[in-house]
């Protein structure tokens, strides 16, 4: 479990963008929608080659989660969907996060300035929050980070209608999407993966905490959602959000307990 911030990264072979979409989100209506992912279609996935996929194993647990007891609030991990790649964990620490510092454009504007600057707080607080119980660490560069964190909305992605005809789908206020790519350390080709947050500023500070530390609490491995409201990864924006529960921790302890093929050496053929 070392640190990949000494490792060269080249990229080789086949990278994937896998567009599964999480919350949904009106114009600053606190509703995110009642979507999940095992919901969303990944077409994608089906075409990936995957004979030299690493076999499943899993990985120890970070020492902020393996002293974490595990409380009588339970879990939903029955709620957290594995993909064929096994769980969405990360396996070098501190996971690295960028976020969306300010433009130019906003600098210059009074209202964007604010607006921005209540985001980036809004925003950094969450990674606070979860960096209790998973190492984290604010990096400078989008290029060298495990999660980027940006200021709009989601670029829309290509559906089909349910007469199979594309169009496409509506922007959202908050999503997260990630890829799958080779990363060169040492003598070997490891299969890695990385995430991407959109995240609009034009909500309320409160929701826009609440959206953020949603995304990254997805992001971070719980690729799911609870159905108790006083759960942070909760399925739907709520009038007074809660902050990370009990149950969300206990959640992500027991996915990083799982097996994955994320953050161990491509087989060799």
């Amino acid at each position: 479990m070392g640190n990949l911030q000494g490792h060269h990264r080249q990229r080789r072979g086949w990278r994937w963008l896998l567009l599964l979409l999480i919350c949904l989100g009106g114009w600053n209506i606190p509703v995110w929608g009642q979507s999940h992912p095992t919901d969303l279609p990944n077409p994608r996935l089906d075409q990936v080659k995957t004979d030299t996929f690493p076999a499943l194993q899993s990985h120890p647990l970070p020492s902020s989660l393996a002293t974490w007891p595990e409380t009588a609030a339970g879990d939903y991990f029955d709620q957290v969907q594995p993909l064929e790649i096994g769980y969405l964990l990360w396996s070098h620490f501190p996971v690295r996060v960028y976020v969306q510092p300010l433009t130019t454009a906003e600098q210059a504007n009074d209202f964007l300035r604010q607006q921005a600057q209540t985001w980036i707080n809004a925003v950094k607080q969450a990674v606070q929050e979860w960096n209790r119980y998973l190492p984290l660490q604010l990096v400078d560069t989008a290029e060298t980070a495990n999660i980027t964190i940006w200021r709009r909305s989601a670029p829309l992605k290509l559906e089909r209608d349910p007469n199979g005809r594309p169009r496409l789908g509506r922007a959202r206020s908050a999503e997260a999407r990630f890829e799958l790519l080779n990363i060169q350390r040492a003598t070997a080709i490891y299969l890695e993966h990385r995430f991407f947050i959109w995240l609009r500023p034009d909500q309320a500070p409160l929701y826009l905490l609440a959206a953020a530390r949603h995304e990254l609490g997805h992001a971070l491995g719980i690729w799911g959602h609870s159905s108790l409201e006083s759960d942070a990864l909760y399925f739907s924006q709520v009038r007074y959000p809660p902050t990370i529960s009990e149950r969300d921790v206990n959640t992500l302890k027991r996915v990083y307990l799982q097996p994955t093929r994320l953050g161990w050496p491509l087989a060799r053929q």
